[in-house]
């Protein structure tokens, strides 16, 4: 009787202990490293949030494995594995790699998902420069899956089936690629391919592709949505 008395007096007064954290796997985008996802990171820890930052070689395979080895041993390292729940925060070619993972798995623990600049349609300059041979091999196989086209693997992964919201910018500092890109753009995607079917919340910021993972607002809203499920009201 008494060990039970002190058992209940002690989750009393530490009742945190009895919630396991919430995890935060980042995925930085193509041709980038970990240290692009950096600040989202930093900000996320100090925010409450287990965080893995994923490093994953984006240039050397096809889509589908590299969302495999990265997303997989991800969800296998200890401190992810501890956390009650688990949410993702992607930044371009990251976020199709989410949806090709889970396109065809379930994760009970599966949270919120924010996609930065995300080119959930595909982007135009896949479709125009490609084929370069240049372009090709500074893209890689995942690279080169990207084109707008029906039988680009963004548009054959069908419907967002889990919650998520897309950040996108419409802002360029590449200003060949933005004439390649019908409509507001952020250097690499236009704002209109950035979204799809599923997509719960969409906002565009004044924004680059390049650098939107570390824009204070980006990260502010990216917050508010894996708490919340929405975006905090356009200021």
């Amino acid at each position: 009787m008494n060990r039970f008395l002190i058992i209940l007096c002690g989750l009393l007064m530490f009742p945190k202990a009895l919630a396991a954290k919430e995890g935060v796997i980042l995925l930085h985008g193509l041709c980038r490293t970990p240290a692009s996802m950096t600040k989202m990171a930093e900000t996320l820890e100090n925010s409450g949030y287990v965080v893995e930052n994923v490093g994953y070689p984006s240039r050397t395979d096809q889509i589908n494995t590299l969302a495999d080895n990265a997303i997989g041993k991800a969800l296998k390292k200890p401190q992810i594995m501890a956390c009650s729940k688990v949410h993702f925060v992607t930044h371009s070619l990251g976020g199709i790699l989410v949806r090709s993972y889970f396109q065809k798995r379930k994760d009970p623990r599966l949270g919120r998902v924010v996609m930065l600049a995300p080119p959930n349609q595909g982007s135009e300059v896949i479709d125009q420069i490609g084929s370069w041979r240049l372009v090709r091999w500074l893209n890689g196989p995942a690279g080169n899956e990207l084109g707008t086209g029906e039988n680009a693997t963004p548009n054959k992964l069908g419907k967002i089936n889990f919650e998520c919201g897309v950040l996108t910018g419409d802002r360029s500092i590449n200003w060949i690629n933005s004439m390649i890109i019908p409509g507001k753009d952020d250097g690499k995607v236009s704002t209109k391919r950035s979204t799809s079917l599923g997509v719960k919340d969409y906002r565009v910021l004044h924004v680059t592709h390049p650098f939107i993972m570390k824009n204070k607002k980006v990260i502010t809203e990216t917050i508010h949505f894996l708490r919340n499920g929405t975006f905090s009201e356009p200021s």
